[in-house]
């Protein structure tokens, strides 16, 4: 395999490869890249049949190079089987959740991912991993620069009841390990929040956040700092570390990182018709500063990051589409002007009993004077 290798094998013929967890929110989007690159990708999922996966049917070249397969990390023969035949493997599947249940979980399915890889002959394997096992350490300094480098404090995970952070150090920890004892090829794509628009149909973690704030479920938002990148680009990320061979070890994969402020600026800002979350929970207190940090590694792979403003934009923009939003239109400024002007001009008539049919639907019909000061002006200060 070489830097511009991509697709082909050294016979001229497509490379299959598989992807676990293939219909959720990020794994759809790497089956998504890796079809437009012209893999062959077959997708695991517990239930192939479901129809939260039929979205991948219907992804440009899913006829021709694309196979749902049905997978649990949990059982190592399922794994095989998916793996059988396969030059590389992505393992994306992974929930989202603060389940005690979930960290012995997802370490032993990572161990049976990285075996059952290395058992079936693969010869690069690409993990999934997250932001939360990086970033969450209370000992490091403000001053420092989030990189990869960096993990976050597994007892201070714990004791804070972020577990689903102790899920993914220790997964990842685990897919390090037993890739080293098998001798596989291992690259690690560290996503923070992600976001965009969802090719699934159902609601994703972060999608779901960025709703509940902007219908103002969520009454207030913390003082707090998050990193955000697009969806888009953690699939290009993971792409982009398989087909690079000298690519290794971890990439952290963060467009931005604001306060939680300026997120919801940037959504009032982009549907002010929504009644988006506008309290913080630390009304008084200083504001929470951003961090450095670097993506430099991604960069340097030619990873160019997609604004976070334009994820938020089509990420409604899709829950709308979806029925996961009302669709609230916004009212037109000078719809709201003129709205304003006339009932300013009947208080105006009221107060003088000039009450007319003709009085009023001459305000509908332009060019046609009911007295002087109502049609001197209209709600842009244009004649009527």
């Amino acid at each position: 395999m070489s830097s511009n290798f991509e697709a082909n094998n050294n016979n001229g013929e497509k490379q299959l490869v598989c992807v676990t967890g293939a219909g959720g929110f990020i794994g759809s989007w790497v089956v998504k890249e890796l079809l437009i690159r012209g893999y062959h990708v077959r997708g695991t999922a517990r239930d192939p049949a479901d129809s939260k996966n039929a979205h991948l049917l219907e992804l440009e070249g899913a006829d021709q190079r694309l196979s749902l397969c049905r997978a649990d990390v949990l059982d190592a023969a399922s794994l095989r089987a998916a793996f059988s035949g396969c030059h590389g493997v992505f393992h994306v599947a992974s929930p989202v959740s603060n389940d005690p249940d979930l960290v012995p979980v997802a370490v032993e399915g990572t161990r049976n991912v990285i075996n059952a890889a290395a058992d079936m002959g693969v010869r690069r394997v690409v993990f999934t991993s997250s932001y939360g096992a990086v970033h969450m350490n209370p000992s490091r300094s403000p001053d420092a620069v989030l990189d990869e480098t960096c993990w976050s404090d597994y007892e201070f995970c714990r004791q804070t009841d972020n577990l689903y952070c102790c899920a993914k150090m220790m997964a990842e920890m685990t897919a390090t390990e037993e890739a080293a004892k098998r001798g596989l090829e291992l690259a690690v794509v560290v996503p923070s929040m992600t976001m965009g628009p969802m090719l699934q149909q159902t609601l994703n973690f972060s999608s779901n956040h960025v709703a509940r704030y902007l219908m103002g479920t969520k009454k207030s938002y913390p003082n707090a700092v998050a990193a955000y990148v697009d969806v888009r680009d953690v699939a290009r990320a993971h792409v982009l570390v398989y087909e690079r061979p000298d690519a290794r070890g971890r990439y952290l994969c963060i467009g931005t990182v604001l306060h939680r402020a300026e997120l919801l600026r940037m959504l009032r800002d982009l549907f002010p018709q929504y009644p988006a979350t506008a309290k913080c929970e630390d009304d008084g207190k200083p504001m929470a500063k951003p961090y450095k940090f670097s993506n430099q590694r991604l960069k340097d792979l030619g990873l160019e990051f997609t604004p976070l403003r334009k994820s938020l934009h089509e990420a409604v923009l899709c829950m709308q589409q979806k029925s996961h939003l009302p669709l609230i239109y916004p009212v037109p400024k000078h719809h709201v002007e003129f709205t304003v002007f006339r009932q300013k001009l009947e208080s105006y008539l009221n107060s003088r009993a000039l009450k007319s049919d003709d009085t009023f639907h001459s305000l509908d019909r332009p060019g046609q004077q009911c007295n002087t000061w109502a049609t001197r002006e209209g709600p842009s200060g244009k004649p009527l």
